[in-house]
Formats: C-alpha cells, sequence, structure tokens
C-alpha cells in the first residue's frame, strides 16, 4: 500500500492544528514546588548551585506561599534545616521544630495550598544518614521505622496535608500508615518515595539541605540505578503496605521506570525532578548554550508522557508562568 506525500506533515502546518492533535499537555495543577525552611528571621540564602532558590525562615513563608498560591500551583514539598542535629534525628519530630513551624505558618497563609512533608532523618542526624546507625555505622531498618513513625505524626499533629516518607527503609509506609490511623489520622495521605535511586544528581540538594553524609553512602538503602524490576518490587510494596501516592526519584535519567510504574500498576505517580536535573539547565542557560525555559518545559512533558500524574519541581513557579503566558 502506498500513501500520499507529506501525510505526517499534514497536522503540523500551524500551531493551532498542532494543539489539536497534541497527545500530553503539562498543567499548573500537575505542579508541587519544593521549600528549605531554616530557623532565624528574615532568611533567604541563596542555594549557590541551585540558581533561584533560597533556604527561607519561618517568617518569610506567609509571602512565598501567597506567591506561590496565586501562580495556581497547588501543592509545596517542605524540608527542614534544623539549628542542631544527633545521632538519633530528634529535631525531625520535635513539636516546635522547624518544618512543624513551617506548616502552622503556610497553613495560616493560605489554608488552601497543600503541604507535603518530606520525612526522613538525615537532614536531622549528625551523620548524615537516613537512619540510626549501629556500632559499625551501619543503618538499623527497625529502629529507624520508629523514629520515622514519630516524625510523620509530629506533621500530621502540625497540620501536614499529605506525608511523604523519603528514607527508603523496608516497612517505613506500613508503619507510619499505622501510627497515623492509631492517632486519628488516617484522612492523611502518604506520597512514598518508593523507587528513590541512589543517584549521582543529589549532589545540589544535599549542599541545600545540609544532609550529605559524613561517610560513606546511601547504597545500602537506596536502589541501584541499574535495576528496573527491582523498582517495580519496591512500588508494588509500598502500595500493599498503604501508600497513596508512588513517587519515582529521579525523573529525567528514570524516564522508563515511571512509564513501567504506570503502566503496571495505574497508581497515582509523582515524578520527582531533582536538584541535579535543575541545576544542568540552569548552568546551560547561563553560558547561553540553551534556551533554558525551552528545556525545563520539553524536560517536565517529558515527564508527563511517561505517565507522571504530578512532577516535584525547582522550576514550577517558571513553568506555572510560562503555562499562563
Amino acid at each position: 500500500m502506498s500513501f500520499p506525500v507529506h501525510r505526517m506533515r499534514r497536522l503540523r502546518r500551524s500551531e493551532n492544528l498542532r494543539r489539536l492533535v497534541r497527545e500530553n499537555a503539562l498543567h499548573i495543577d500537575d505542579l508541587i514546588y519544593p521549600l528549605f525552611v531554616t530557623f532565624g528571621q528574615g532568611e533567604r540564602l541563596p542555594i549557590p548551585s541551585m540558581p533561584g532558590q533560597f533556604q527561607l525562615s519561618v517568617d518569610q513563608l506567609s509571602a512565598e506561599a501567597q506567591e506561590i498560591n496565586a501562580l495556581g500551583i497547588p501543592a509545596v514539598l517542605l524540608f527542614g534545616i534544623p539549628e542542631h542535629k544527633d545521632e538519633q534525628g530528634s529535631a525531625g519530630w520535635d513539636k516546635n521544630g522547624v518544618v512543624q513551624q513551617a506548616i502552622r505558618a503556610i497553613k495560616d497563609a493560605c489554608p488552601e495550598l497543600i503541604v507535603i512533608t518530606d520525612v526522613c532523618l538525615c537532614e536531622y542526624t549528625s551523620h548524615g544518614h537516613c537512619g540510626v546507625l549501629d556500632k559499625e555505622g551501619q543503618v538499623l531498618n527497625d529502629a529507624t521505622l520508629e523514629l520515622l513513625a514519630l516524625e510523620a505524626l509530629s506533621h500530621a499533629q502540625a497540620g501536614a496535608d499529605m506525608i511523604a516518607p523519603s528514607d527508603m527503609m523496608d516497612g517505613r509506609v506500613g508503619k507510619i500508615r499505622t501510627a497515623l490511623d492509631n492517632e486519628g489520622f488516617s484522612q492523611i495521605p502518604i506520597m512514598a518515595y518508593a523507587a528513590k535511586f541512589a543517584s549521582s544528581f543529589y549532589g545540589p540538594f544535599r549542599q541545600a539541605a545540609s544532609c550529605a553524609p559524613s561517610f560513606g553512602d546511601r547504597k545500602t538503602y537506596q536502589m541501584d540505578p541499574a535495576n528496573l524490576h527491582e523498582a517495580l518490587r519496591e512500588v508494588e510494596l509500598d502500595i500493599e503496605e498503604g501508600a497513596d501516592i508512588v513517587m519515582v526519584k529521579p525523573a529525567l535519567a528514570y524516564l522508563d521506570v515511571i512509564r513501567m510504574v504506570k503502566e503496571r500498576f495505574a497508581y497515582p505517580t509523582c515524578a520527582y525532578n531533582v536538584s541535579g536535573e535543575y541545576a544542568m539547565i540552569q548552568a546551560a542557560a547561563a553560558r547561553g548554550w540553551i534556551d533554558g525555559q525551552a528545556v525545563m518545559y520539553e524536560s517536565l512533558l517529558s515527564m508527563k508522557r511517561a505517565g507522571a500524574d504530578m512532577i516535584i519541581t525547582y522550576a514550577a513557579k517558571d513553568a506555572a508562568r510560562l503555562i499562563q503566558a
């Protein structure tokens, strides 16, 4: 069978024709904006490796939340930088901790803005690992679960709308779900960092959150970047334990994982457009090598095309403005 010449190009002739047949679109409703919160007053500290991103003190969050809400972005994800750290990360479940204060400040300023909280110990431990350690410096899985449940519960009590455990301990979703349910927070959903890889793309984040491990690495609990089927098993376990949303992190180098997760489970799926991905685009754009806005948008669109229902991205504000333009 022969086909007429130019058959594939007919529907590309004009922007309106291309819009009519466009298969995927990025919406403001898809975006979640991460925030780094620190102690102090009047702090808006630039993060050198993440241009346009800041460590903000709690008193800065009201105006920040109002700006985010005005752009139509539906949710934020909070990371805390505590005043003091210890071996257990006890600042993570302090009722007056920096994240707990941040939750209350944002909900007071913009009650409708969804506040998601990262639940992990790495930001709060003196050693920078995501759990408590034994004498040999190995992370103890079950002992860590108890502390993660305390942290999650403290966030819910402060007014968080959603809990996002990122530690990659076995069984943490079930432990947190039980703790929340037992204390009357059965309505609080869990977004699980279900397939979180031991990636080289996290460097700028670790500077921003002051959470680089003081020794070793996180390869004994975060996933091997080579493994796809293991990621599917991780996601399945988190769903069985009660996760409401599953996440793949990072995003750009793991689009195949996003696609497989969505196809296999048909579950609400989040992609985390991580700090290294953001920083590379910012650096190349600053040198004039790429059109930063166009590459940012194309990158986020690729995550939607792969199957992501929502995207955590440091470019959320820029993307929202571009979508509205």
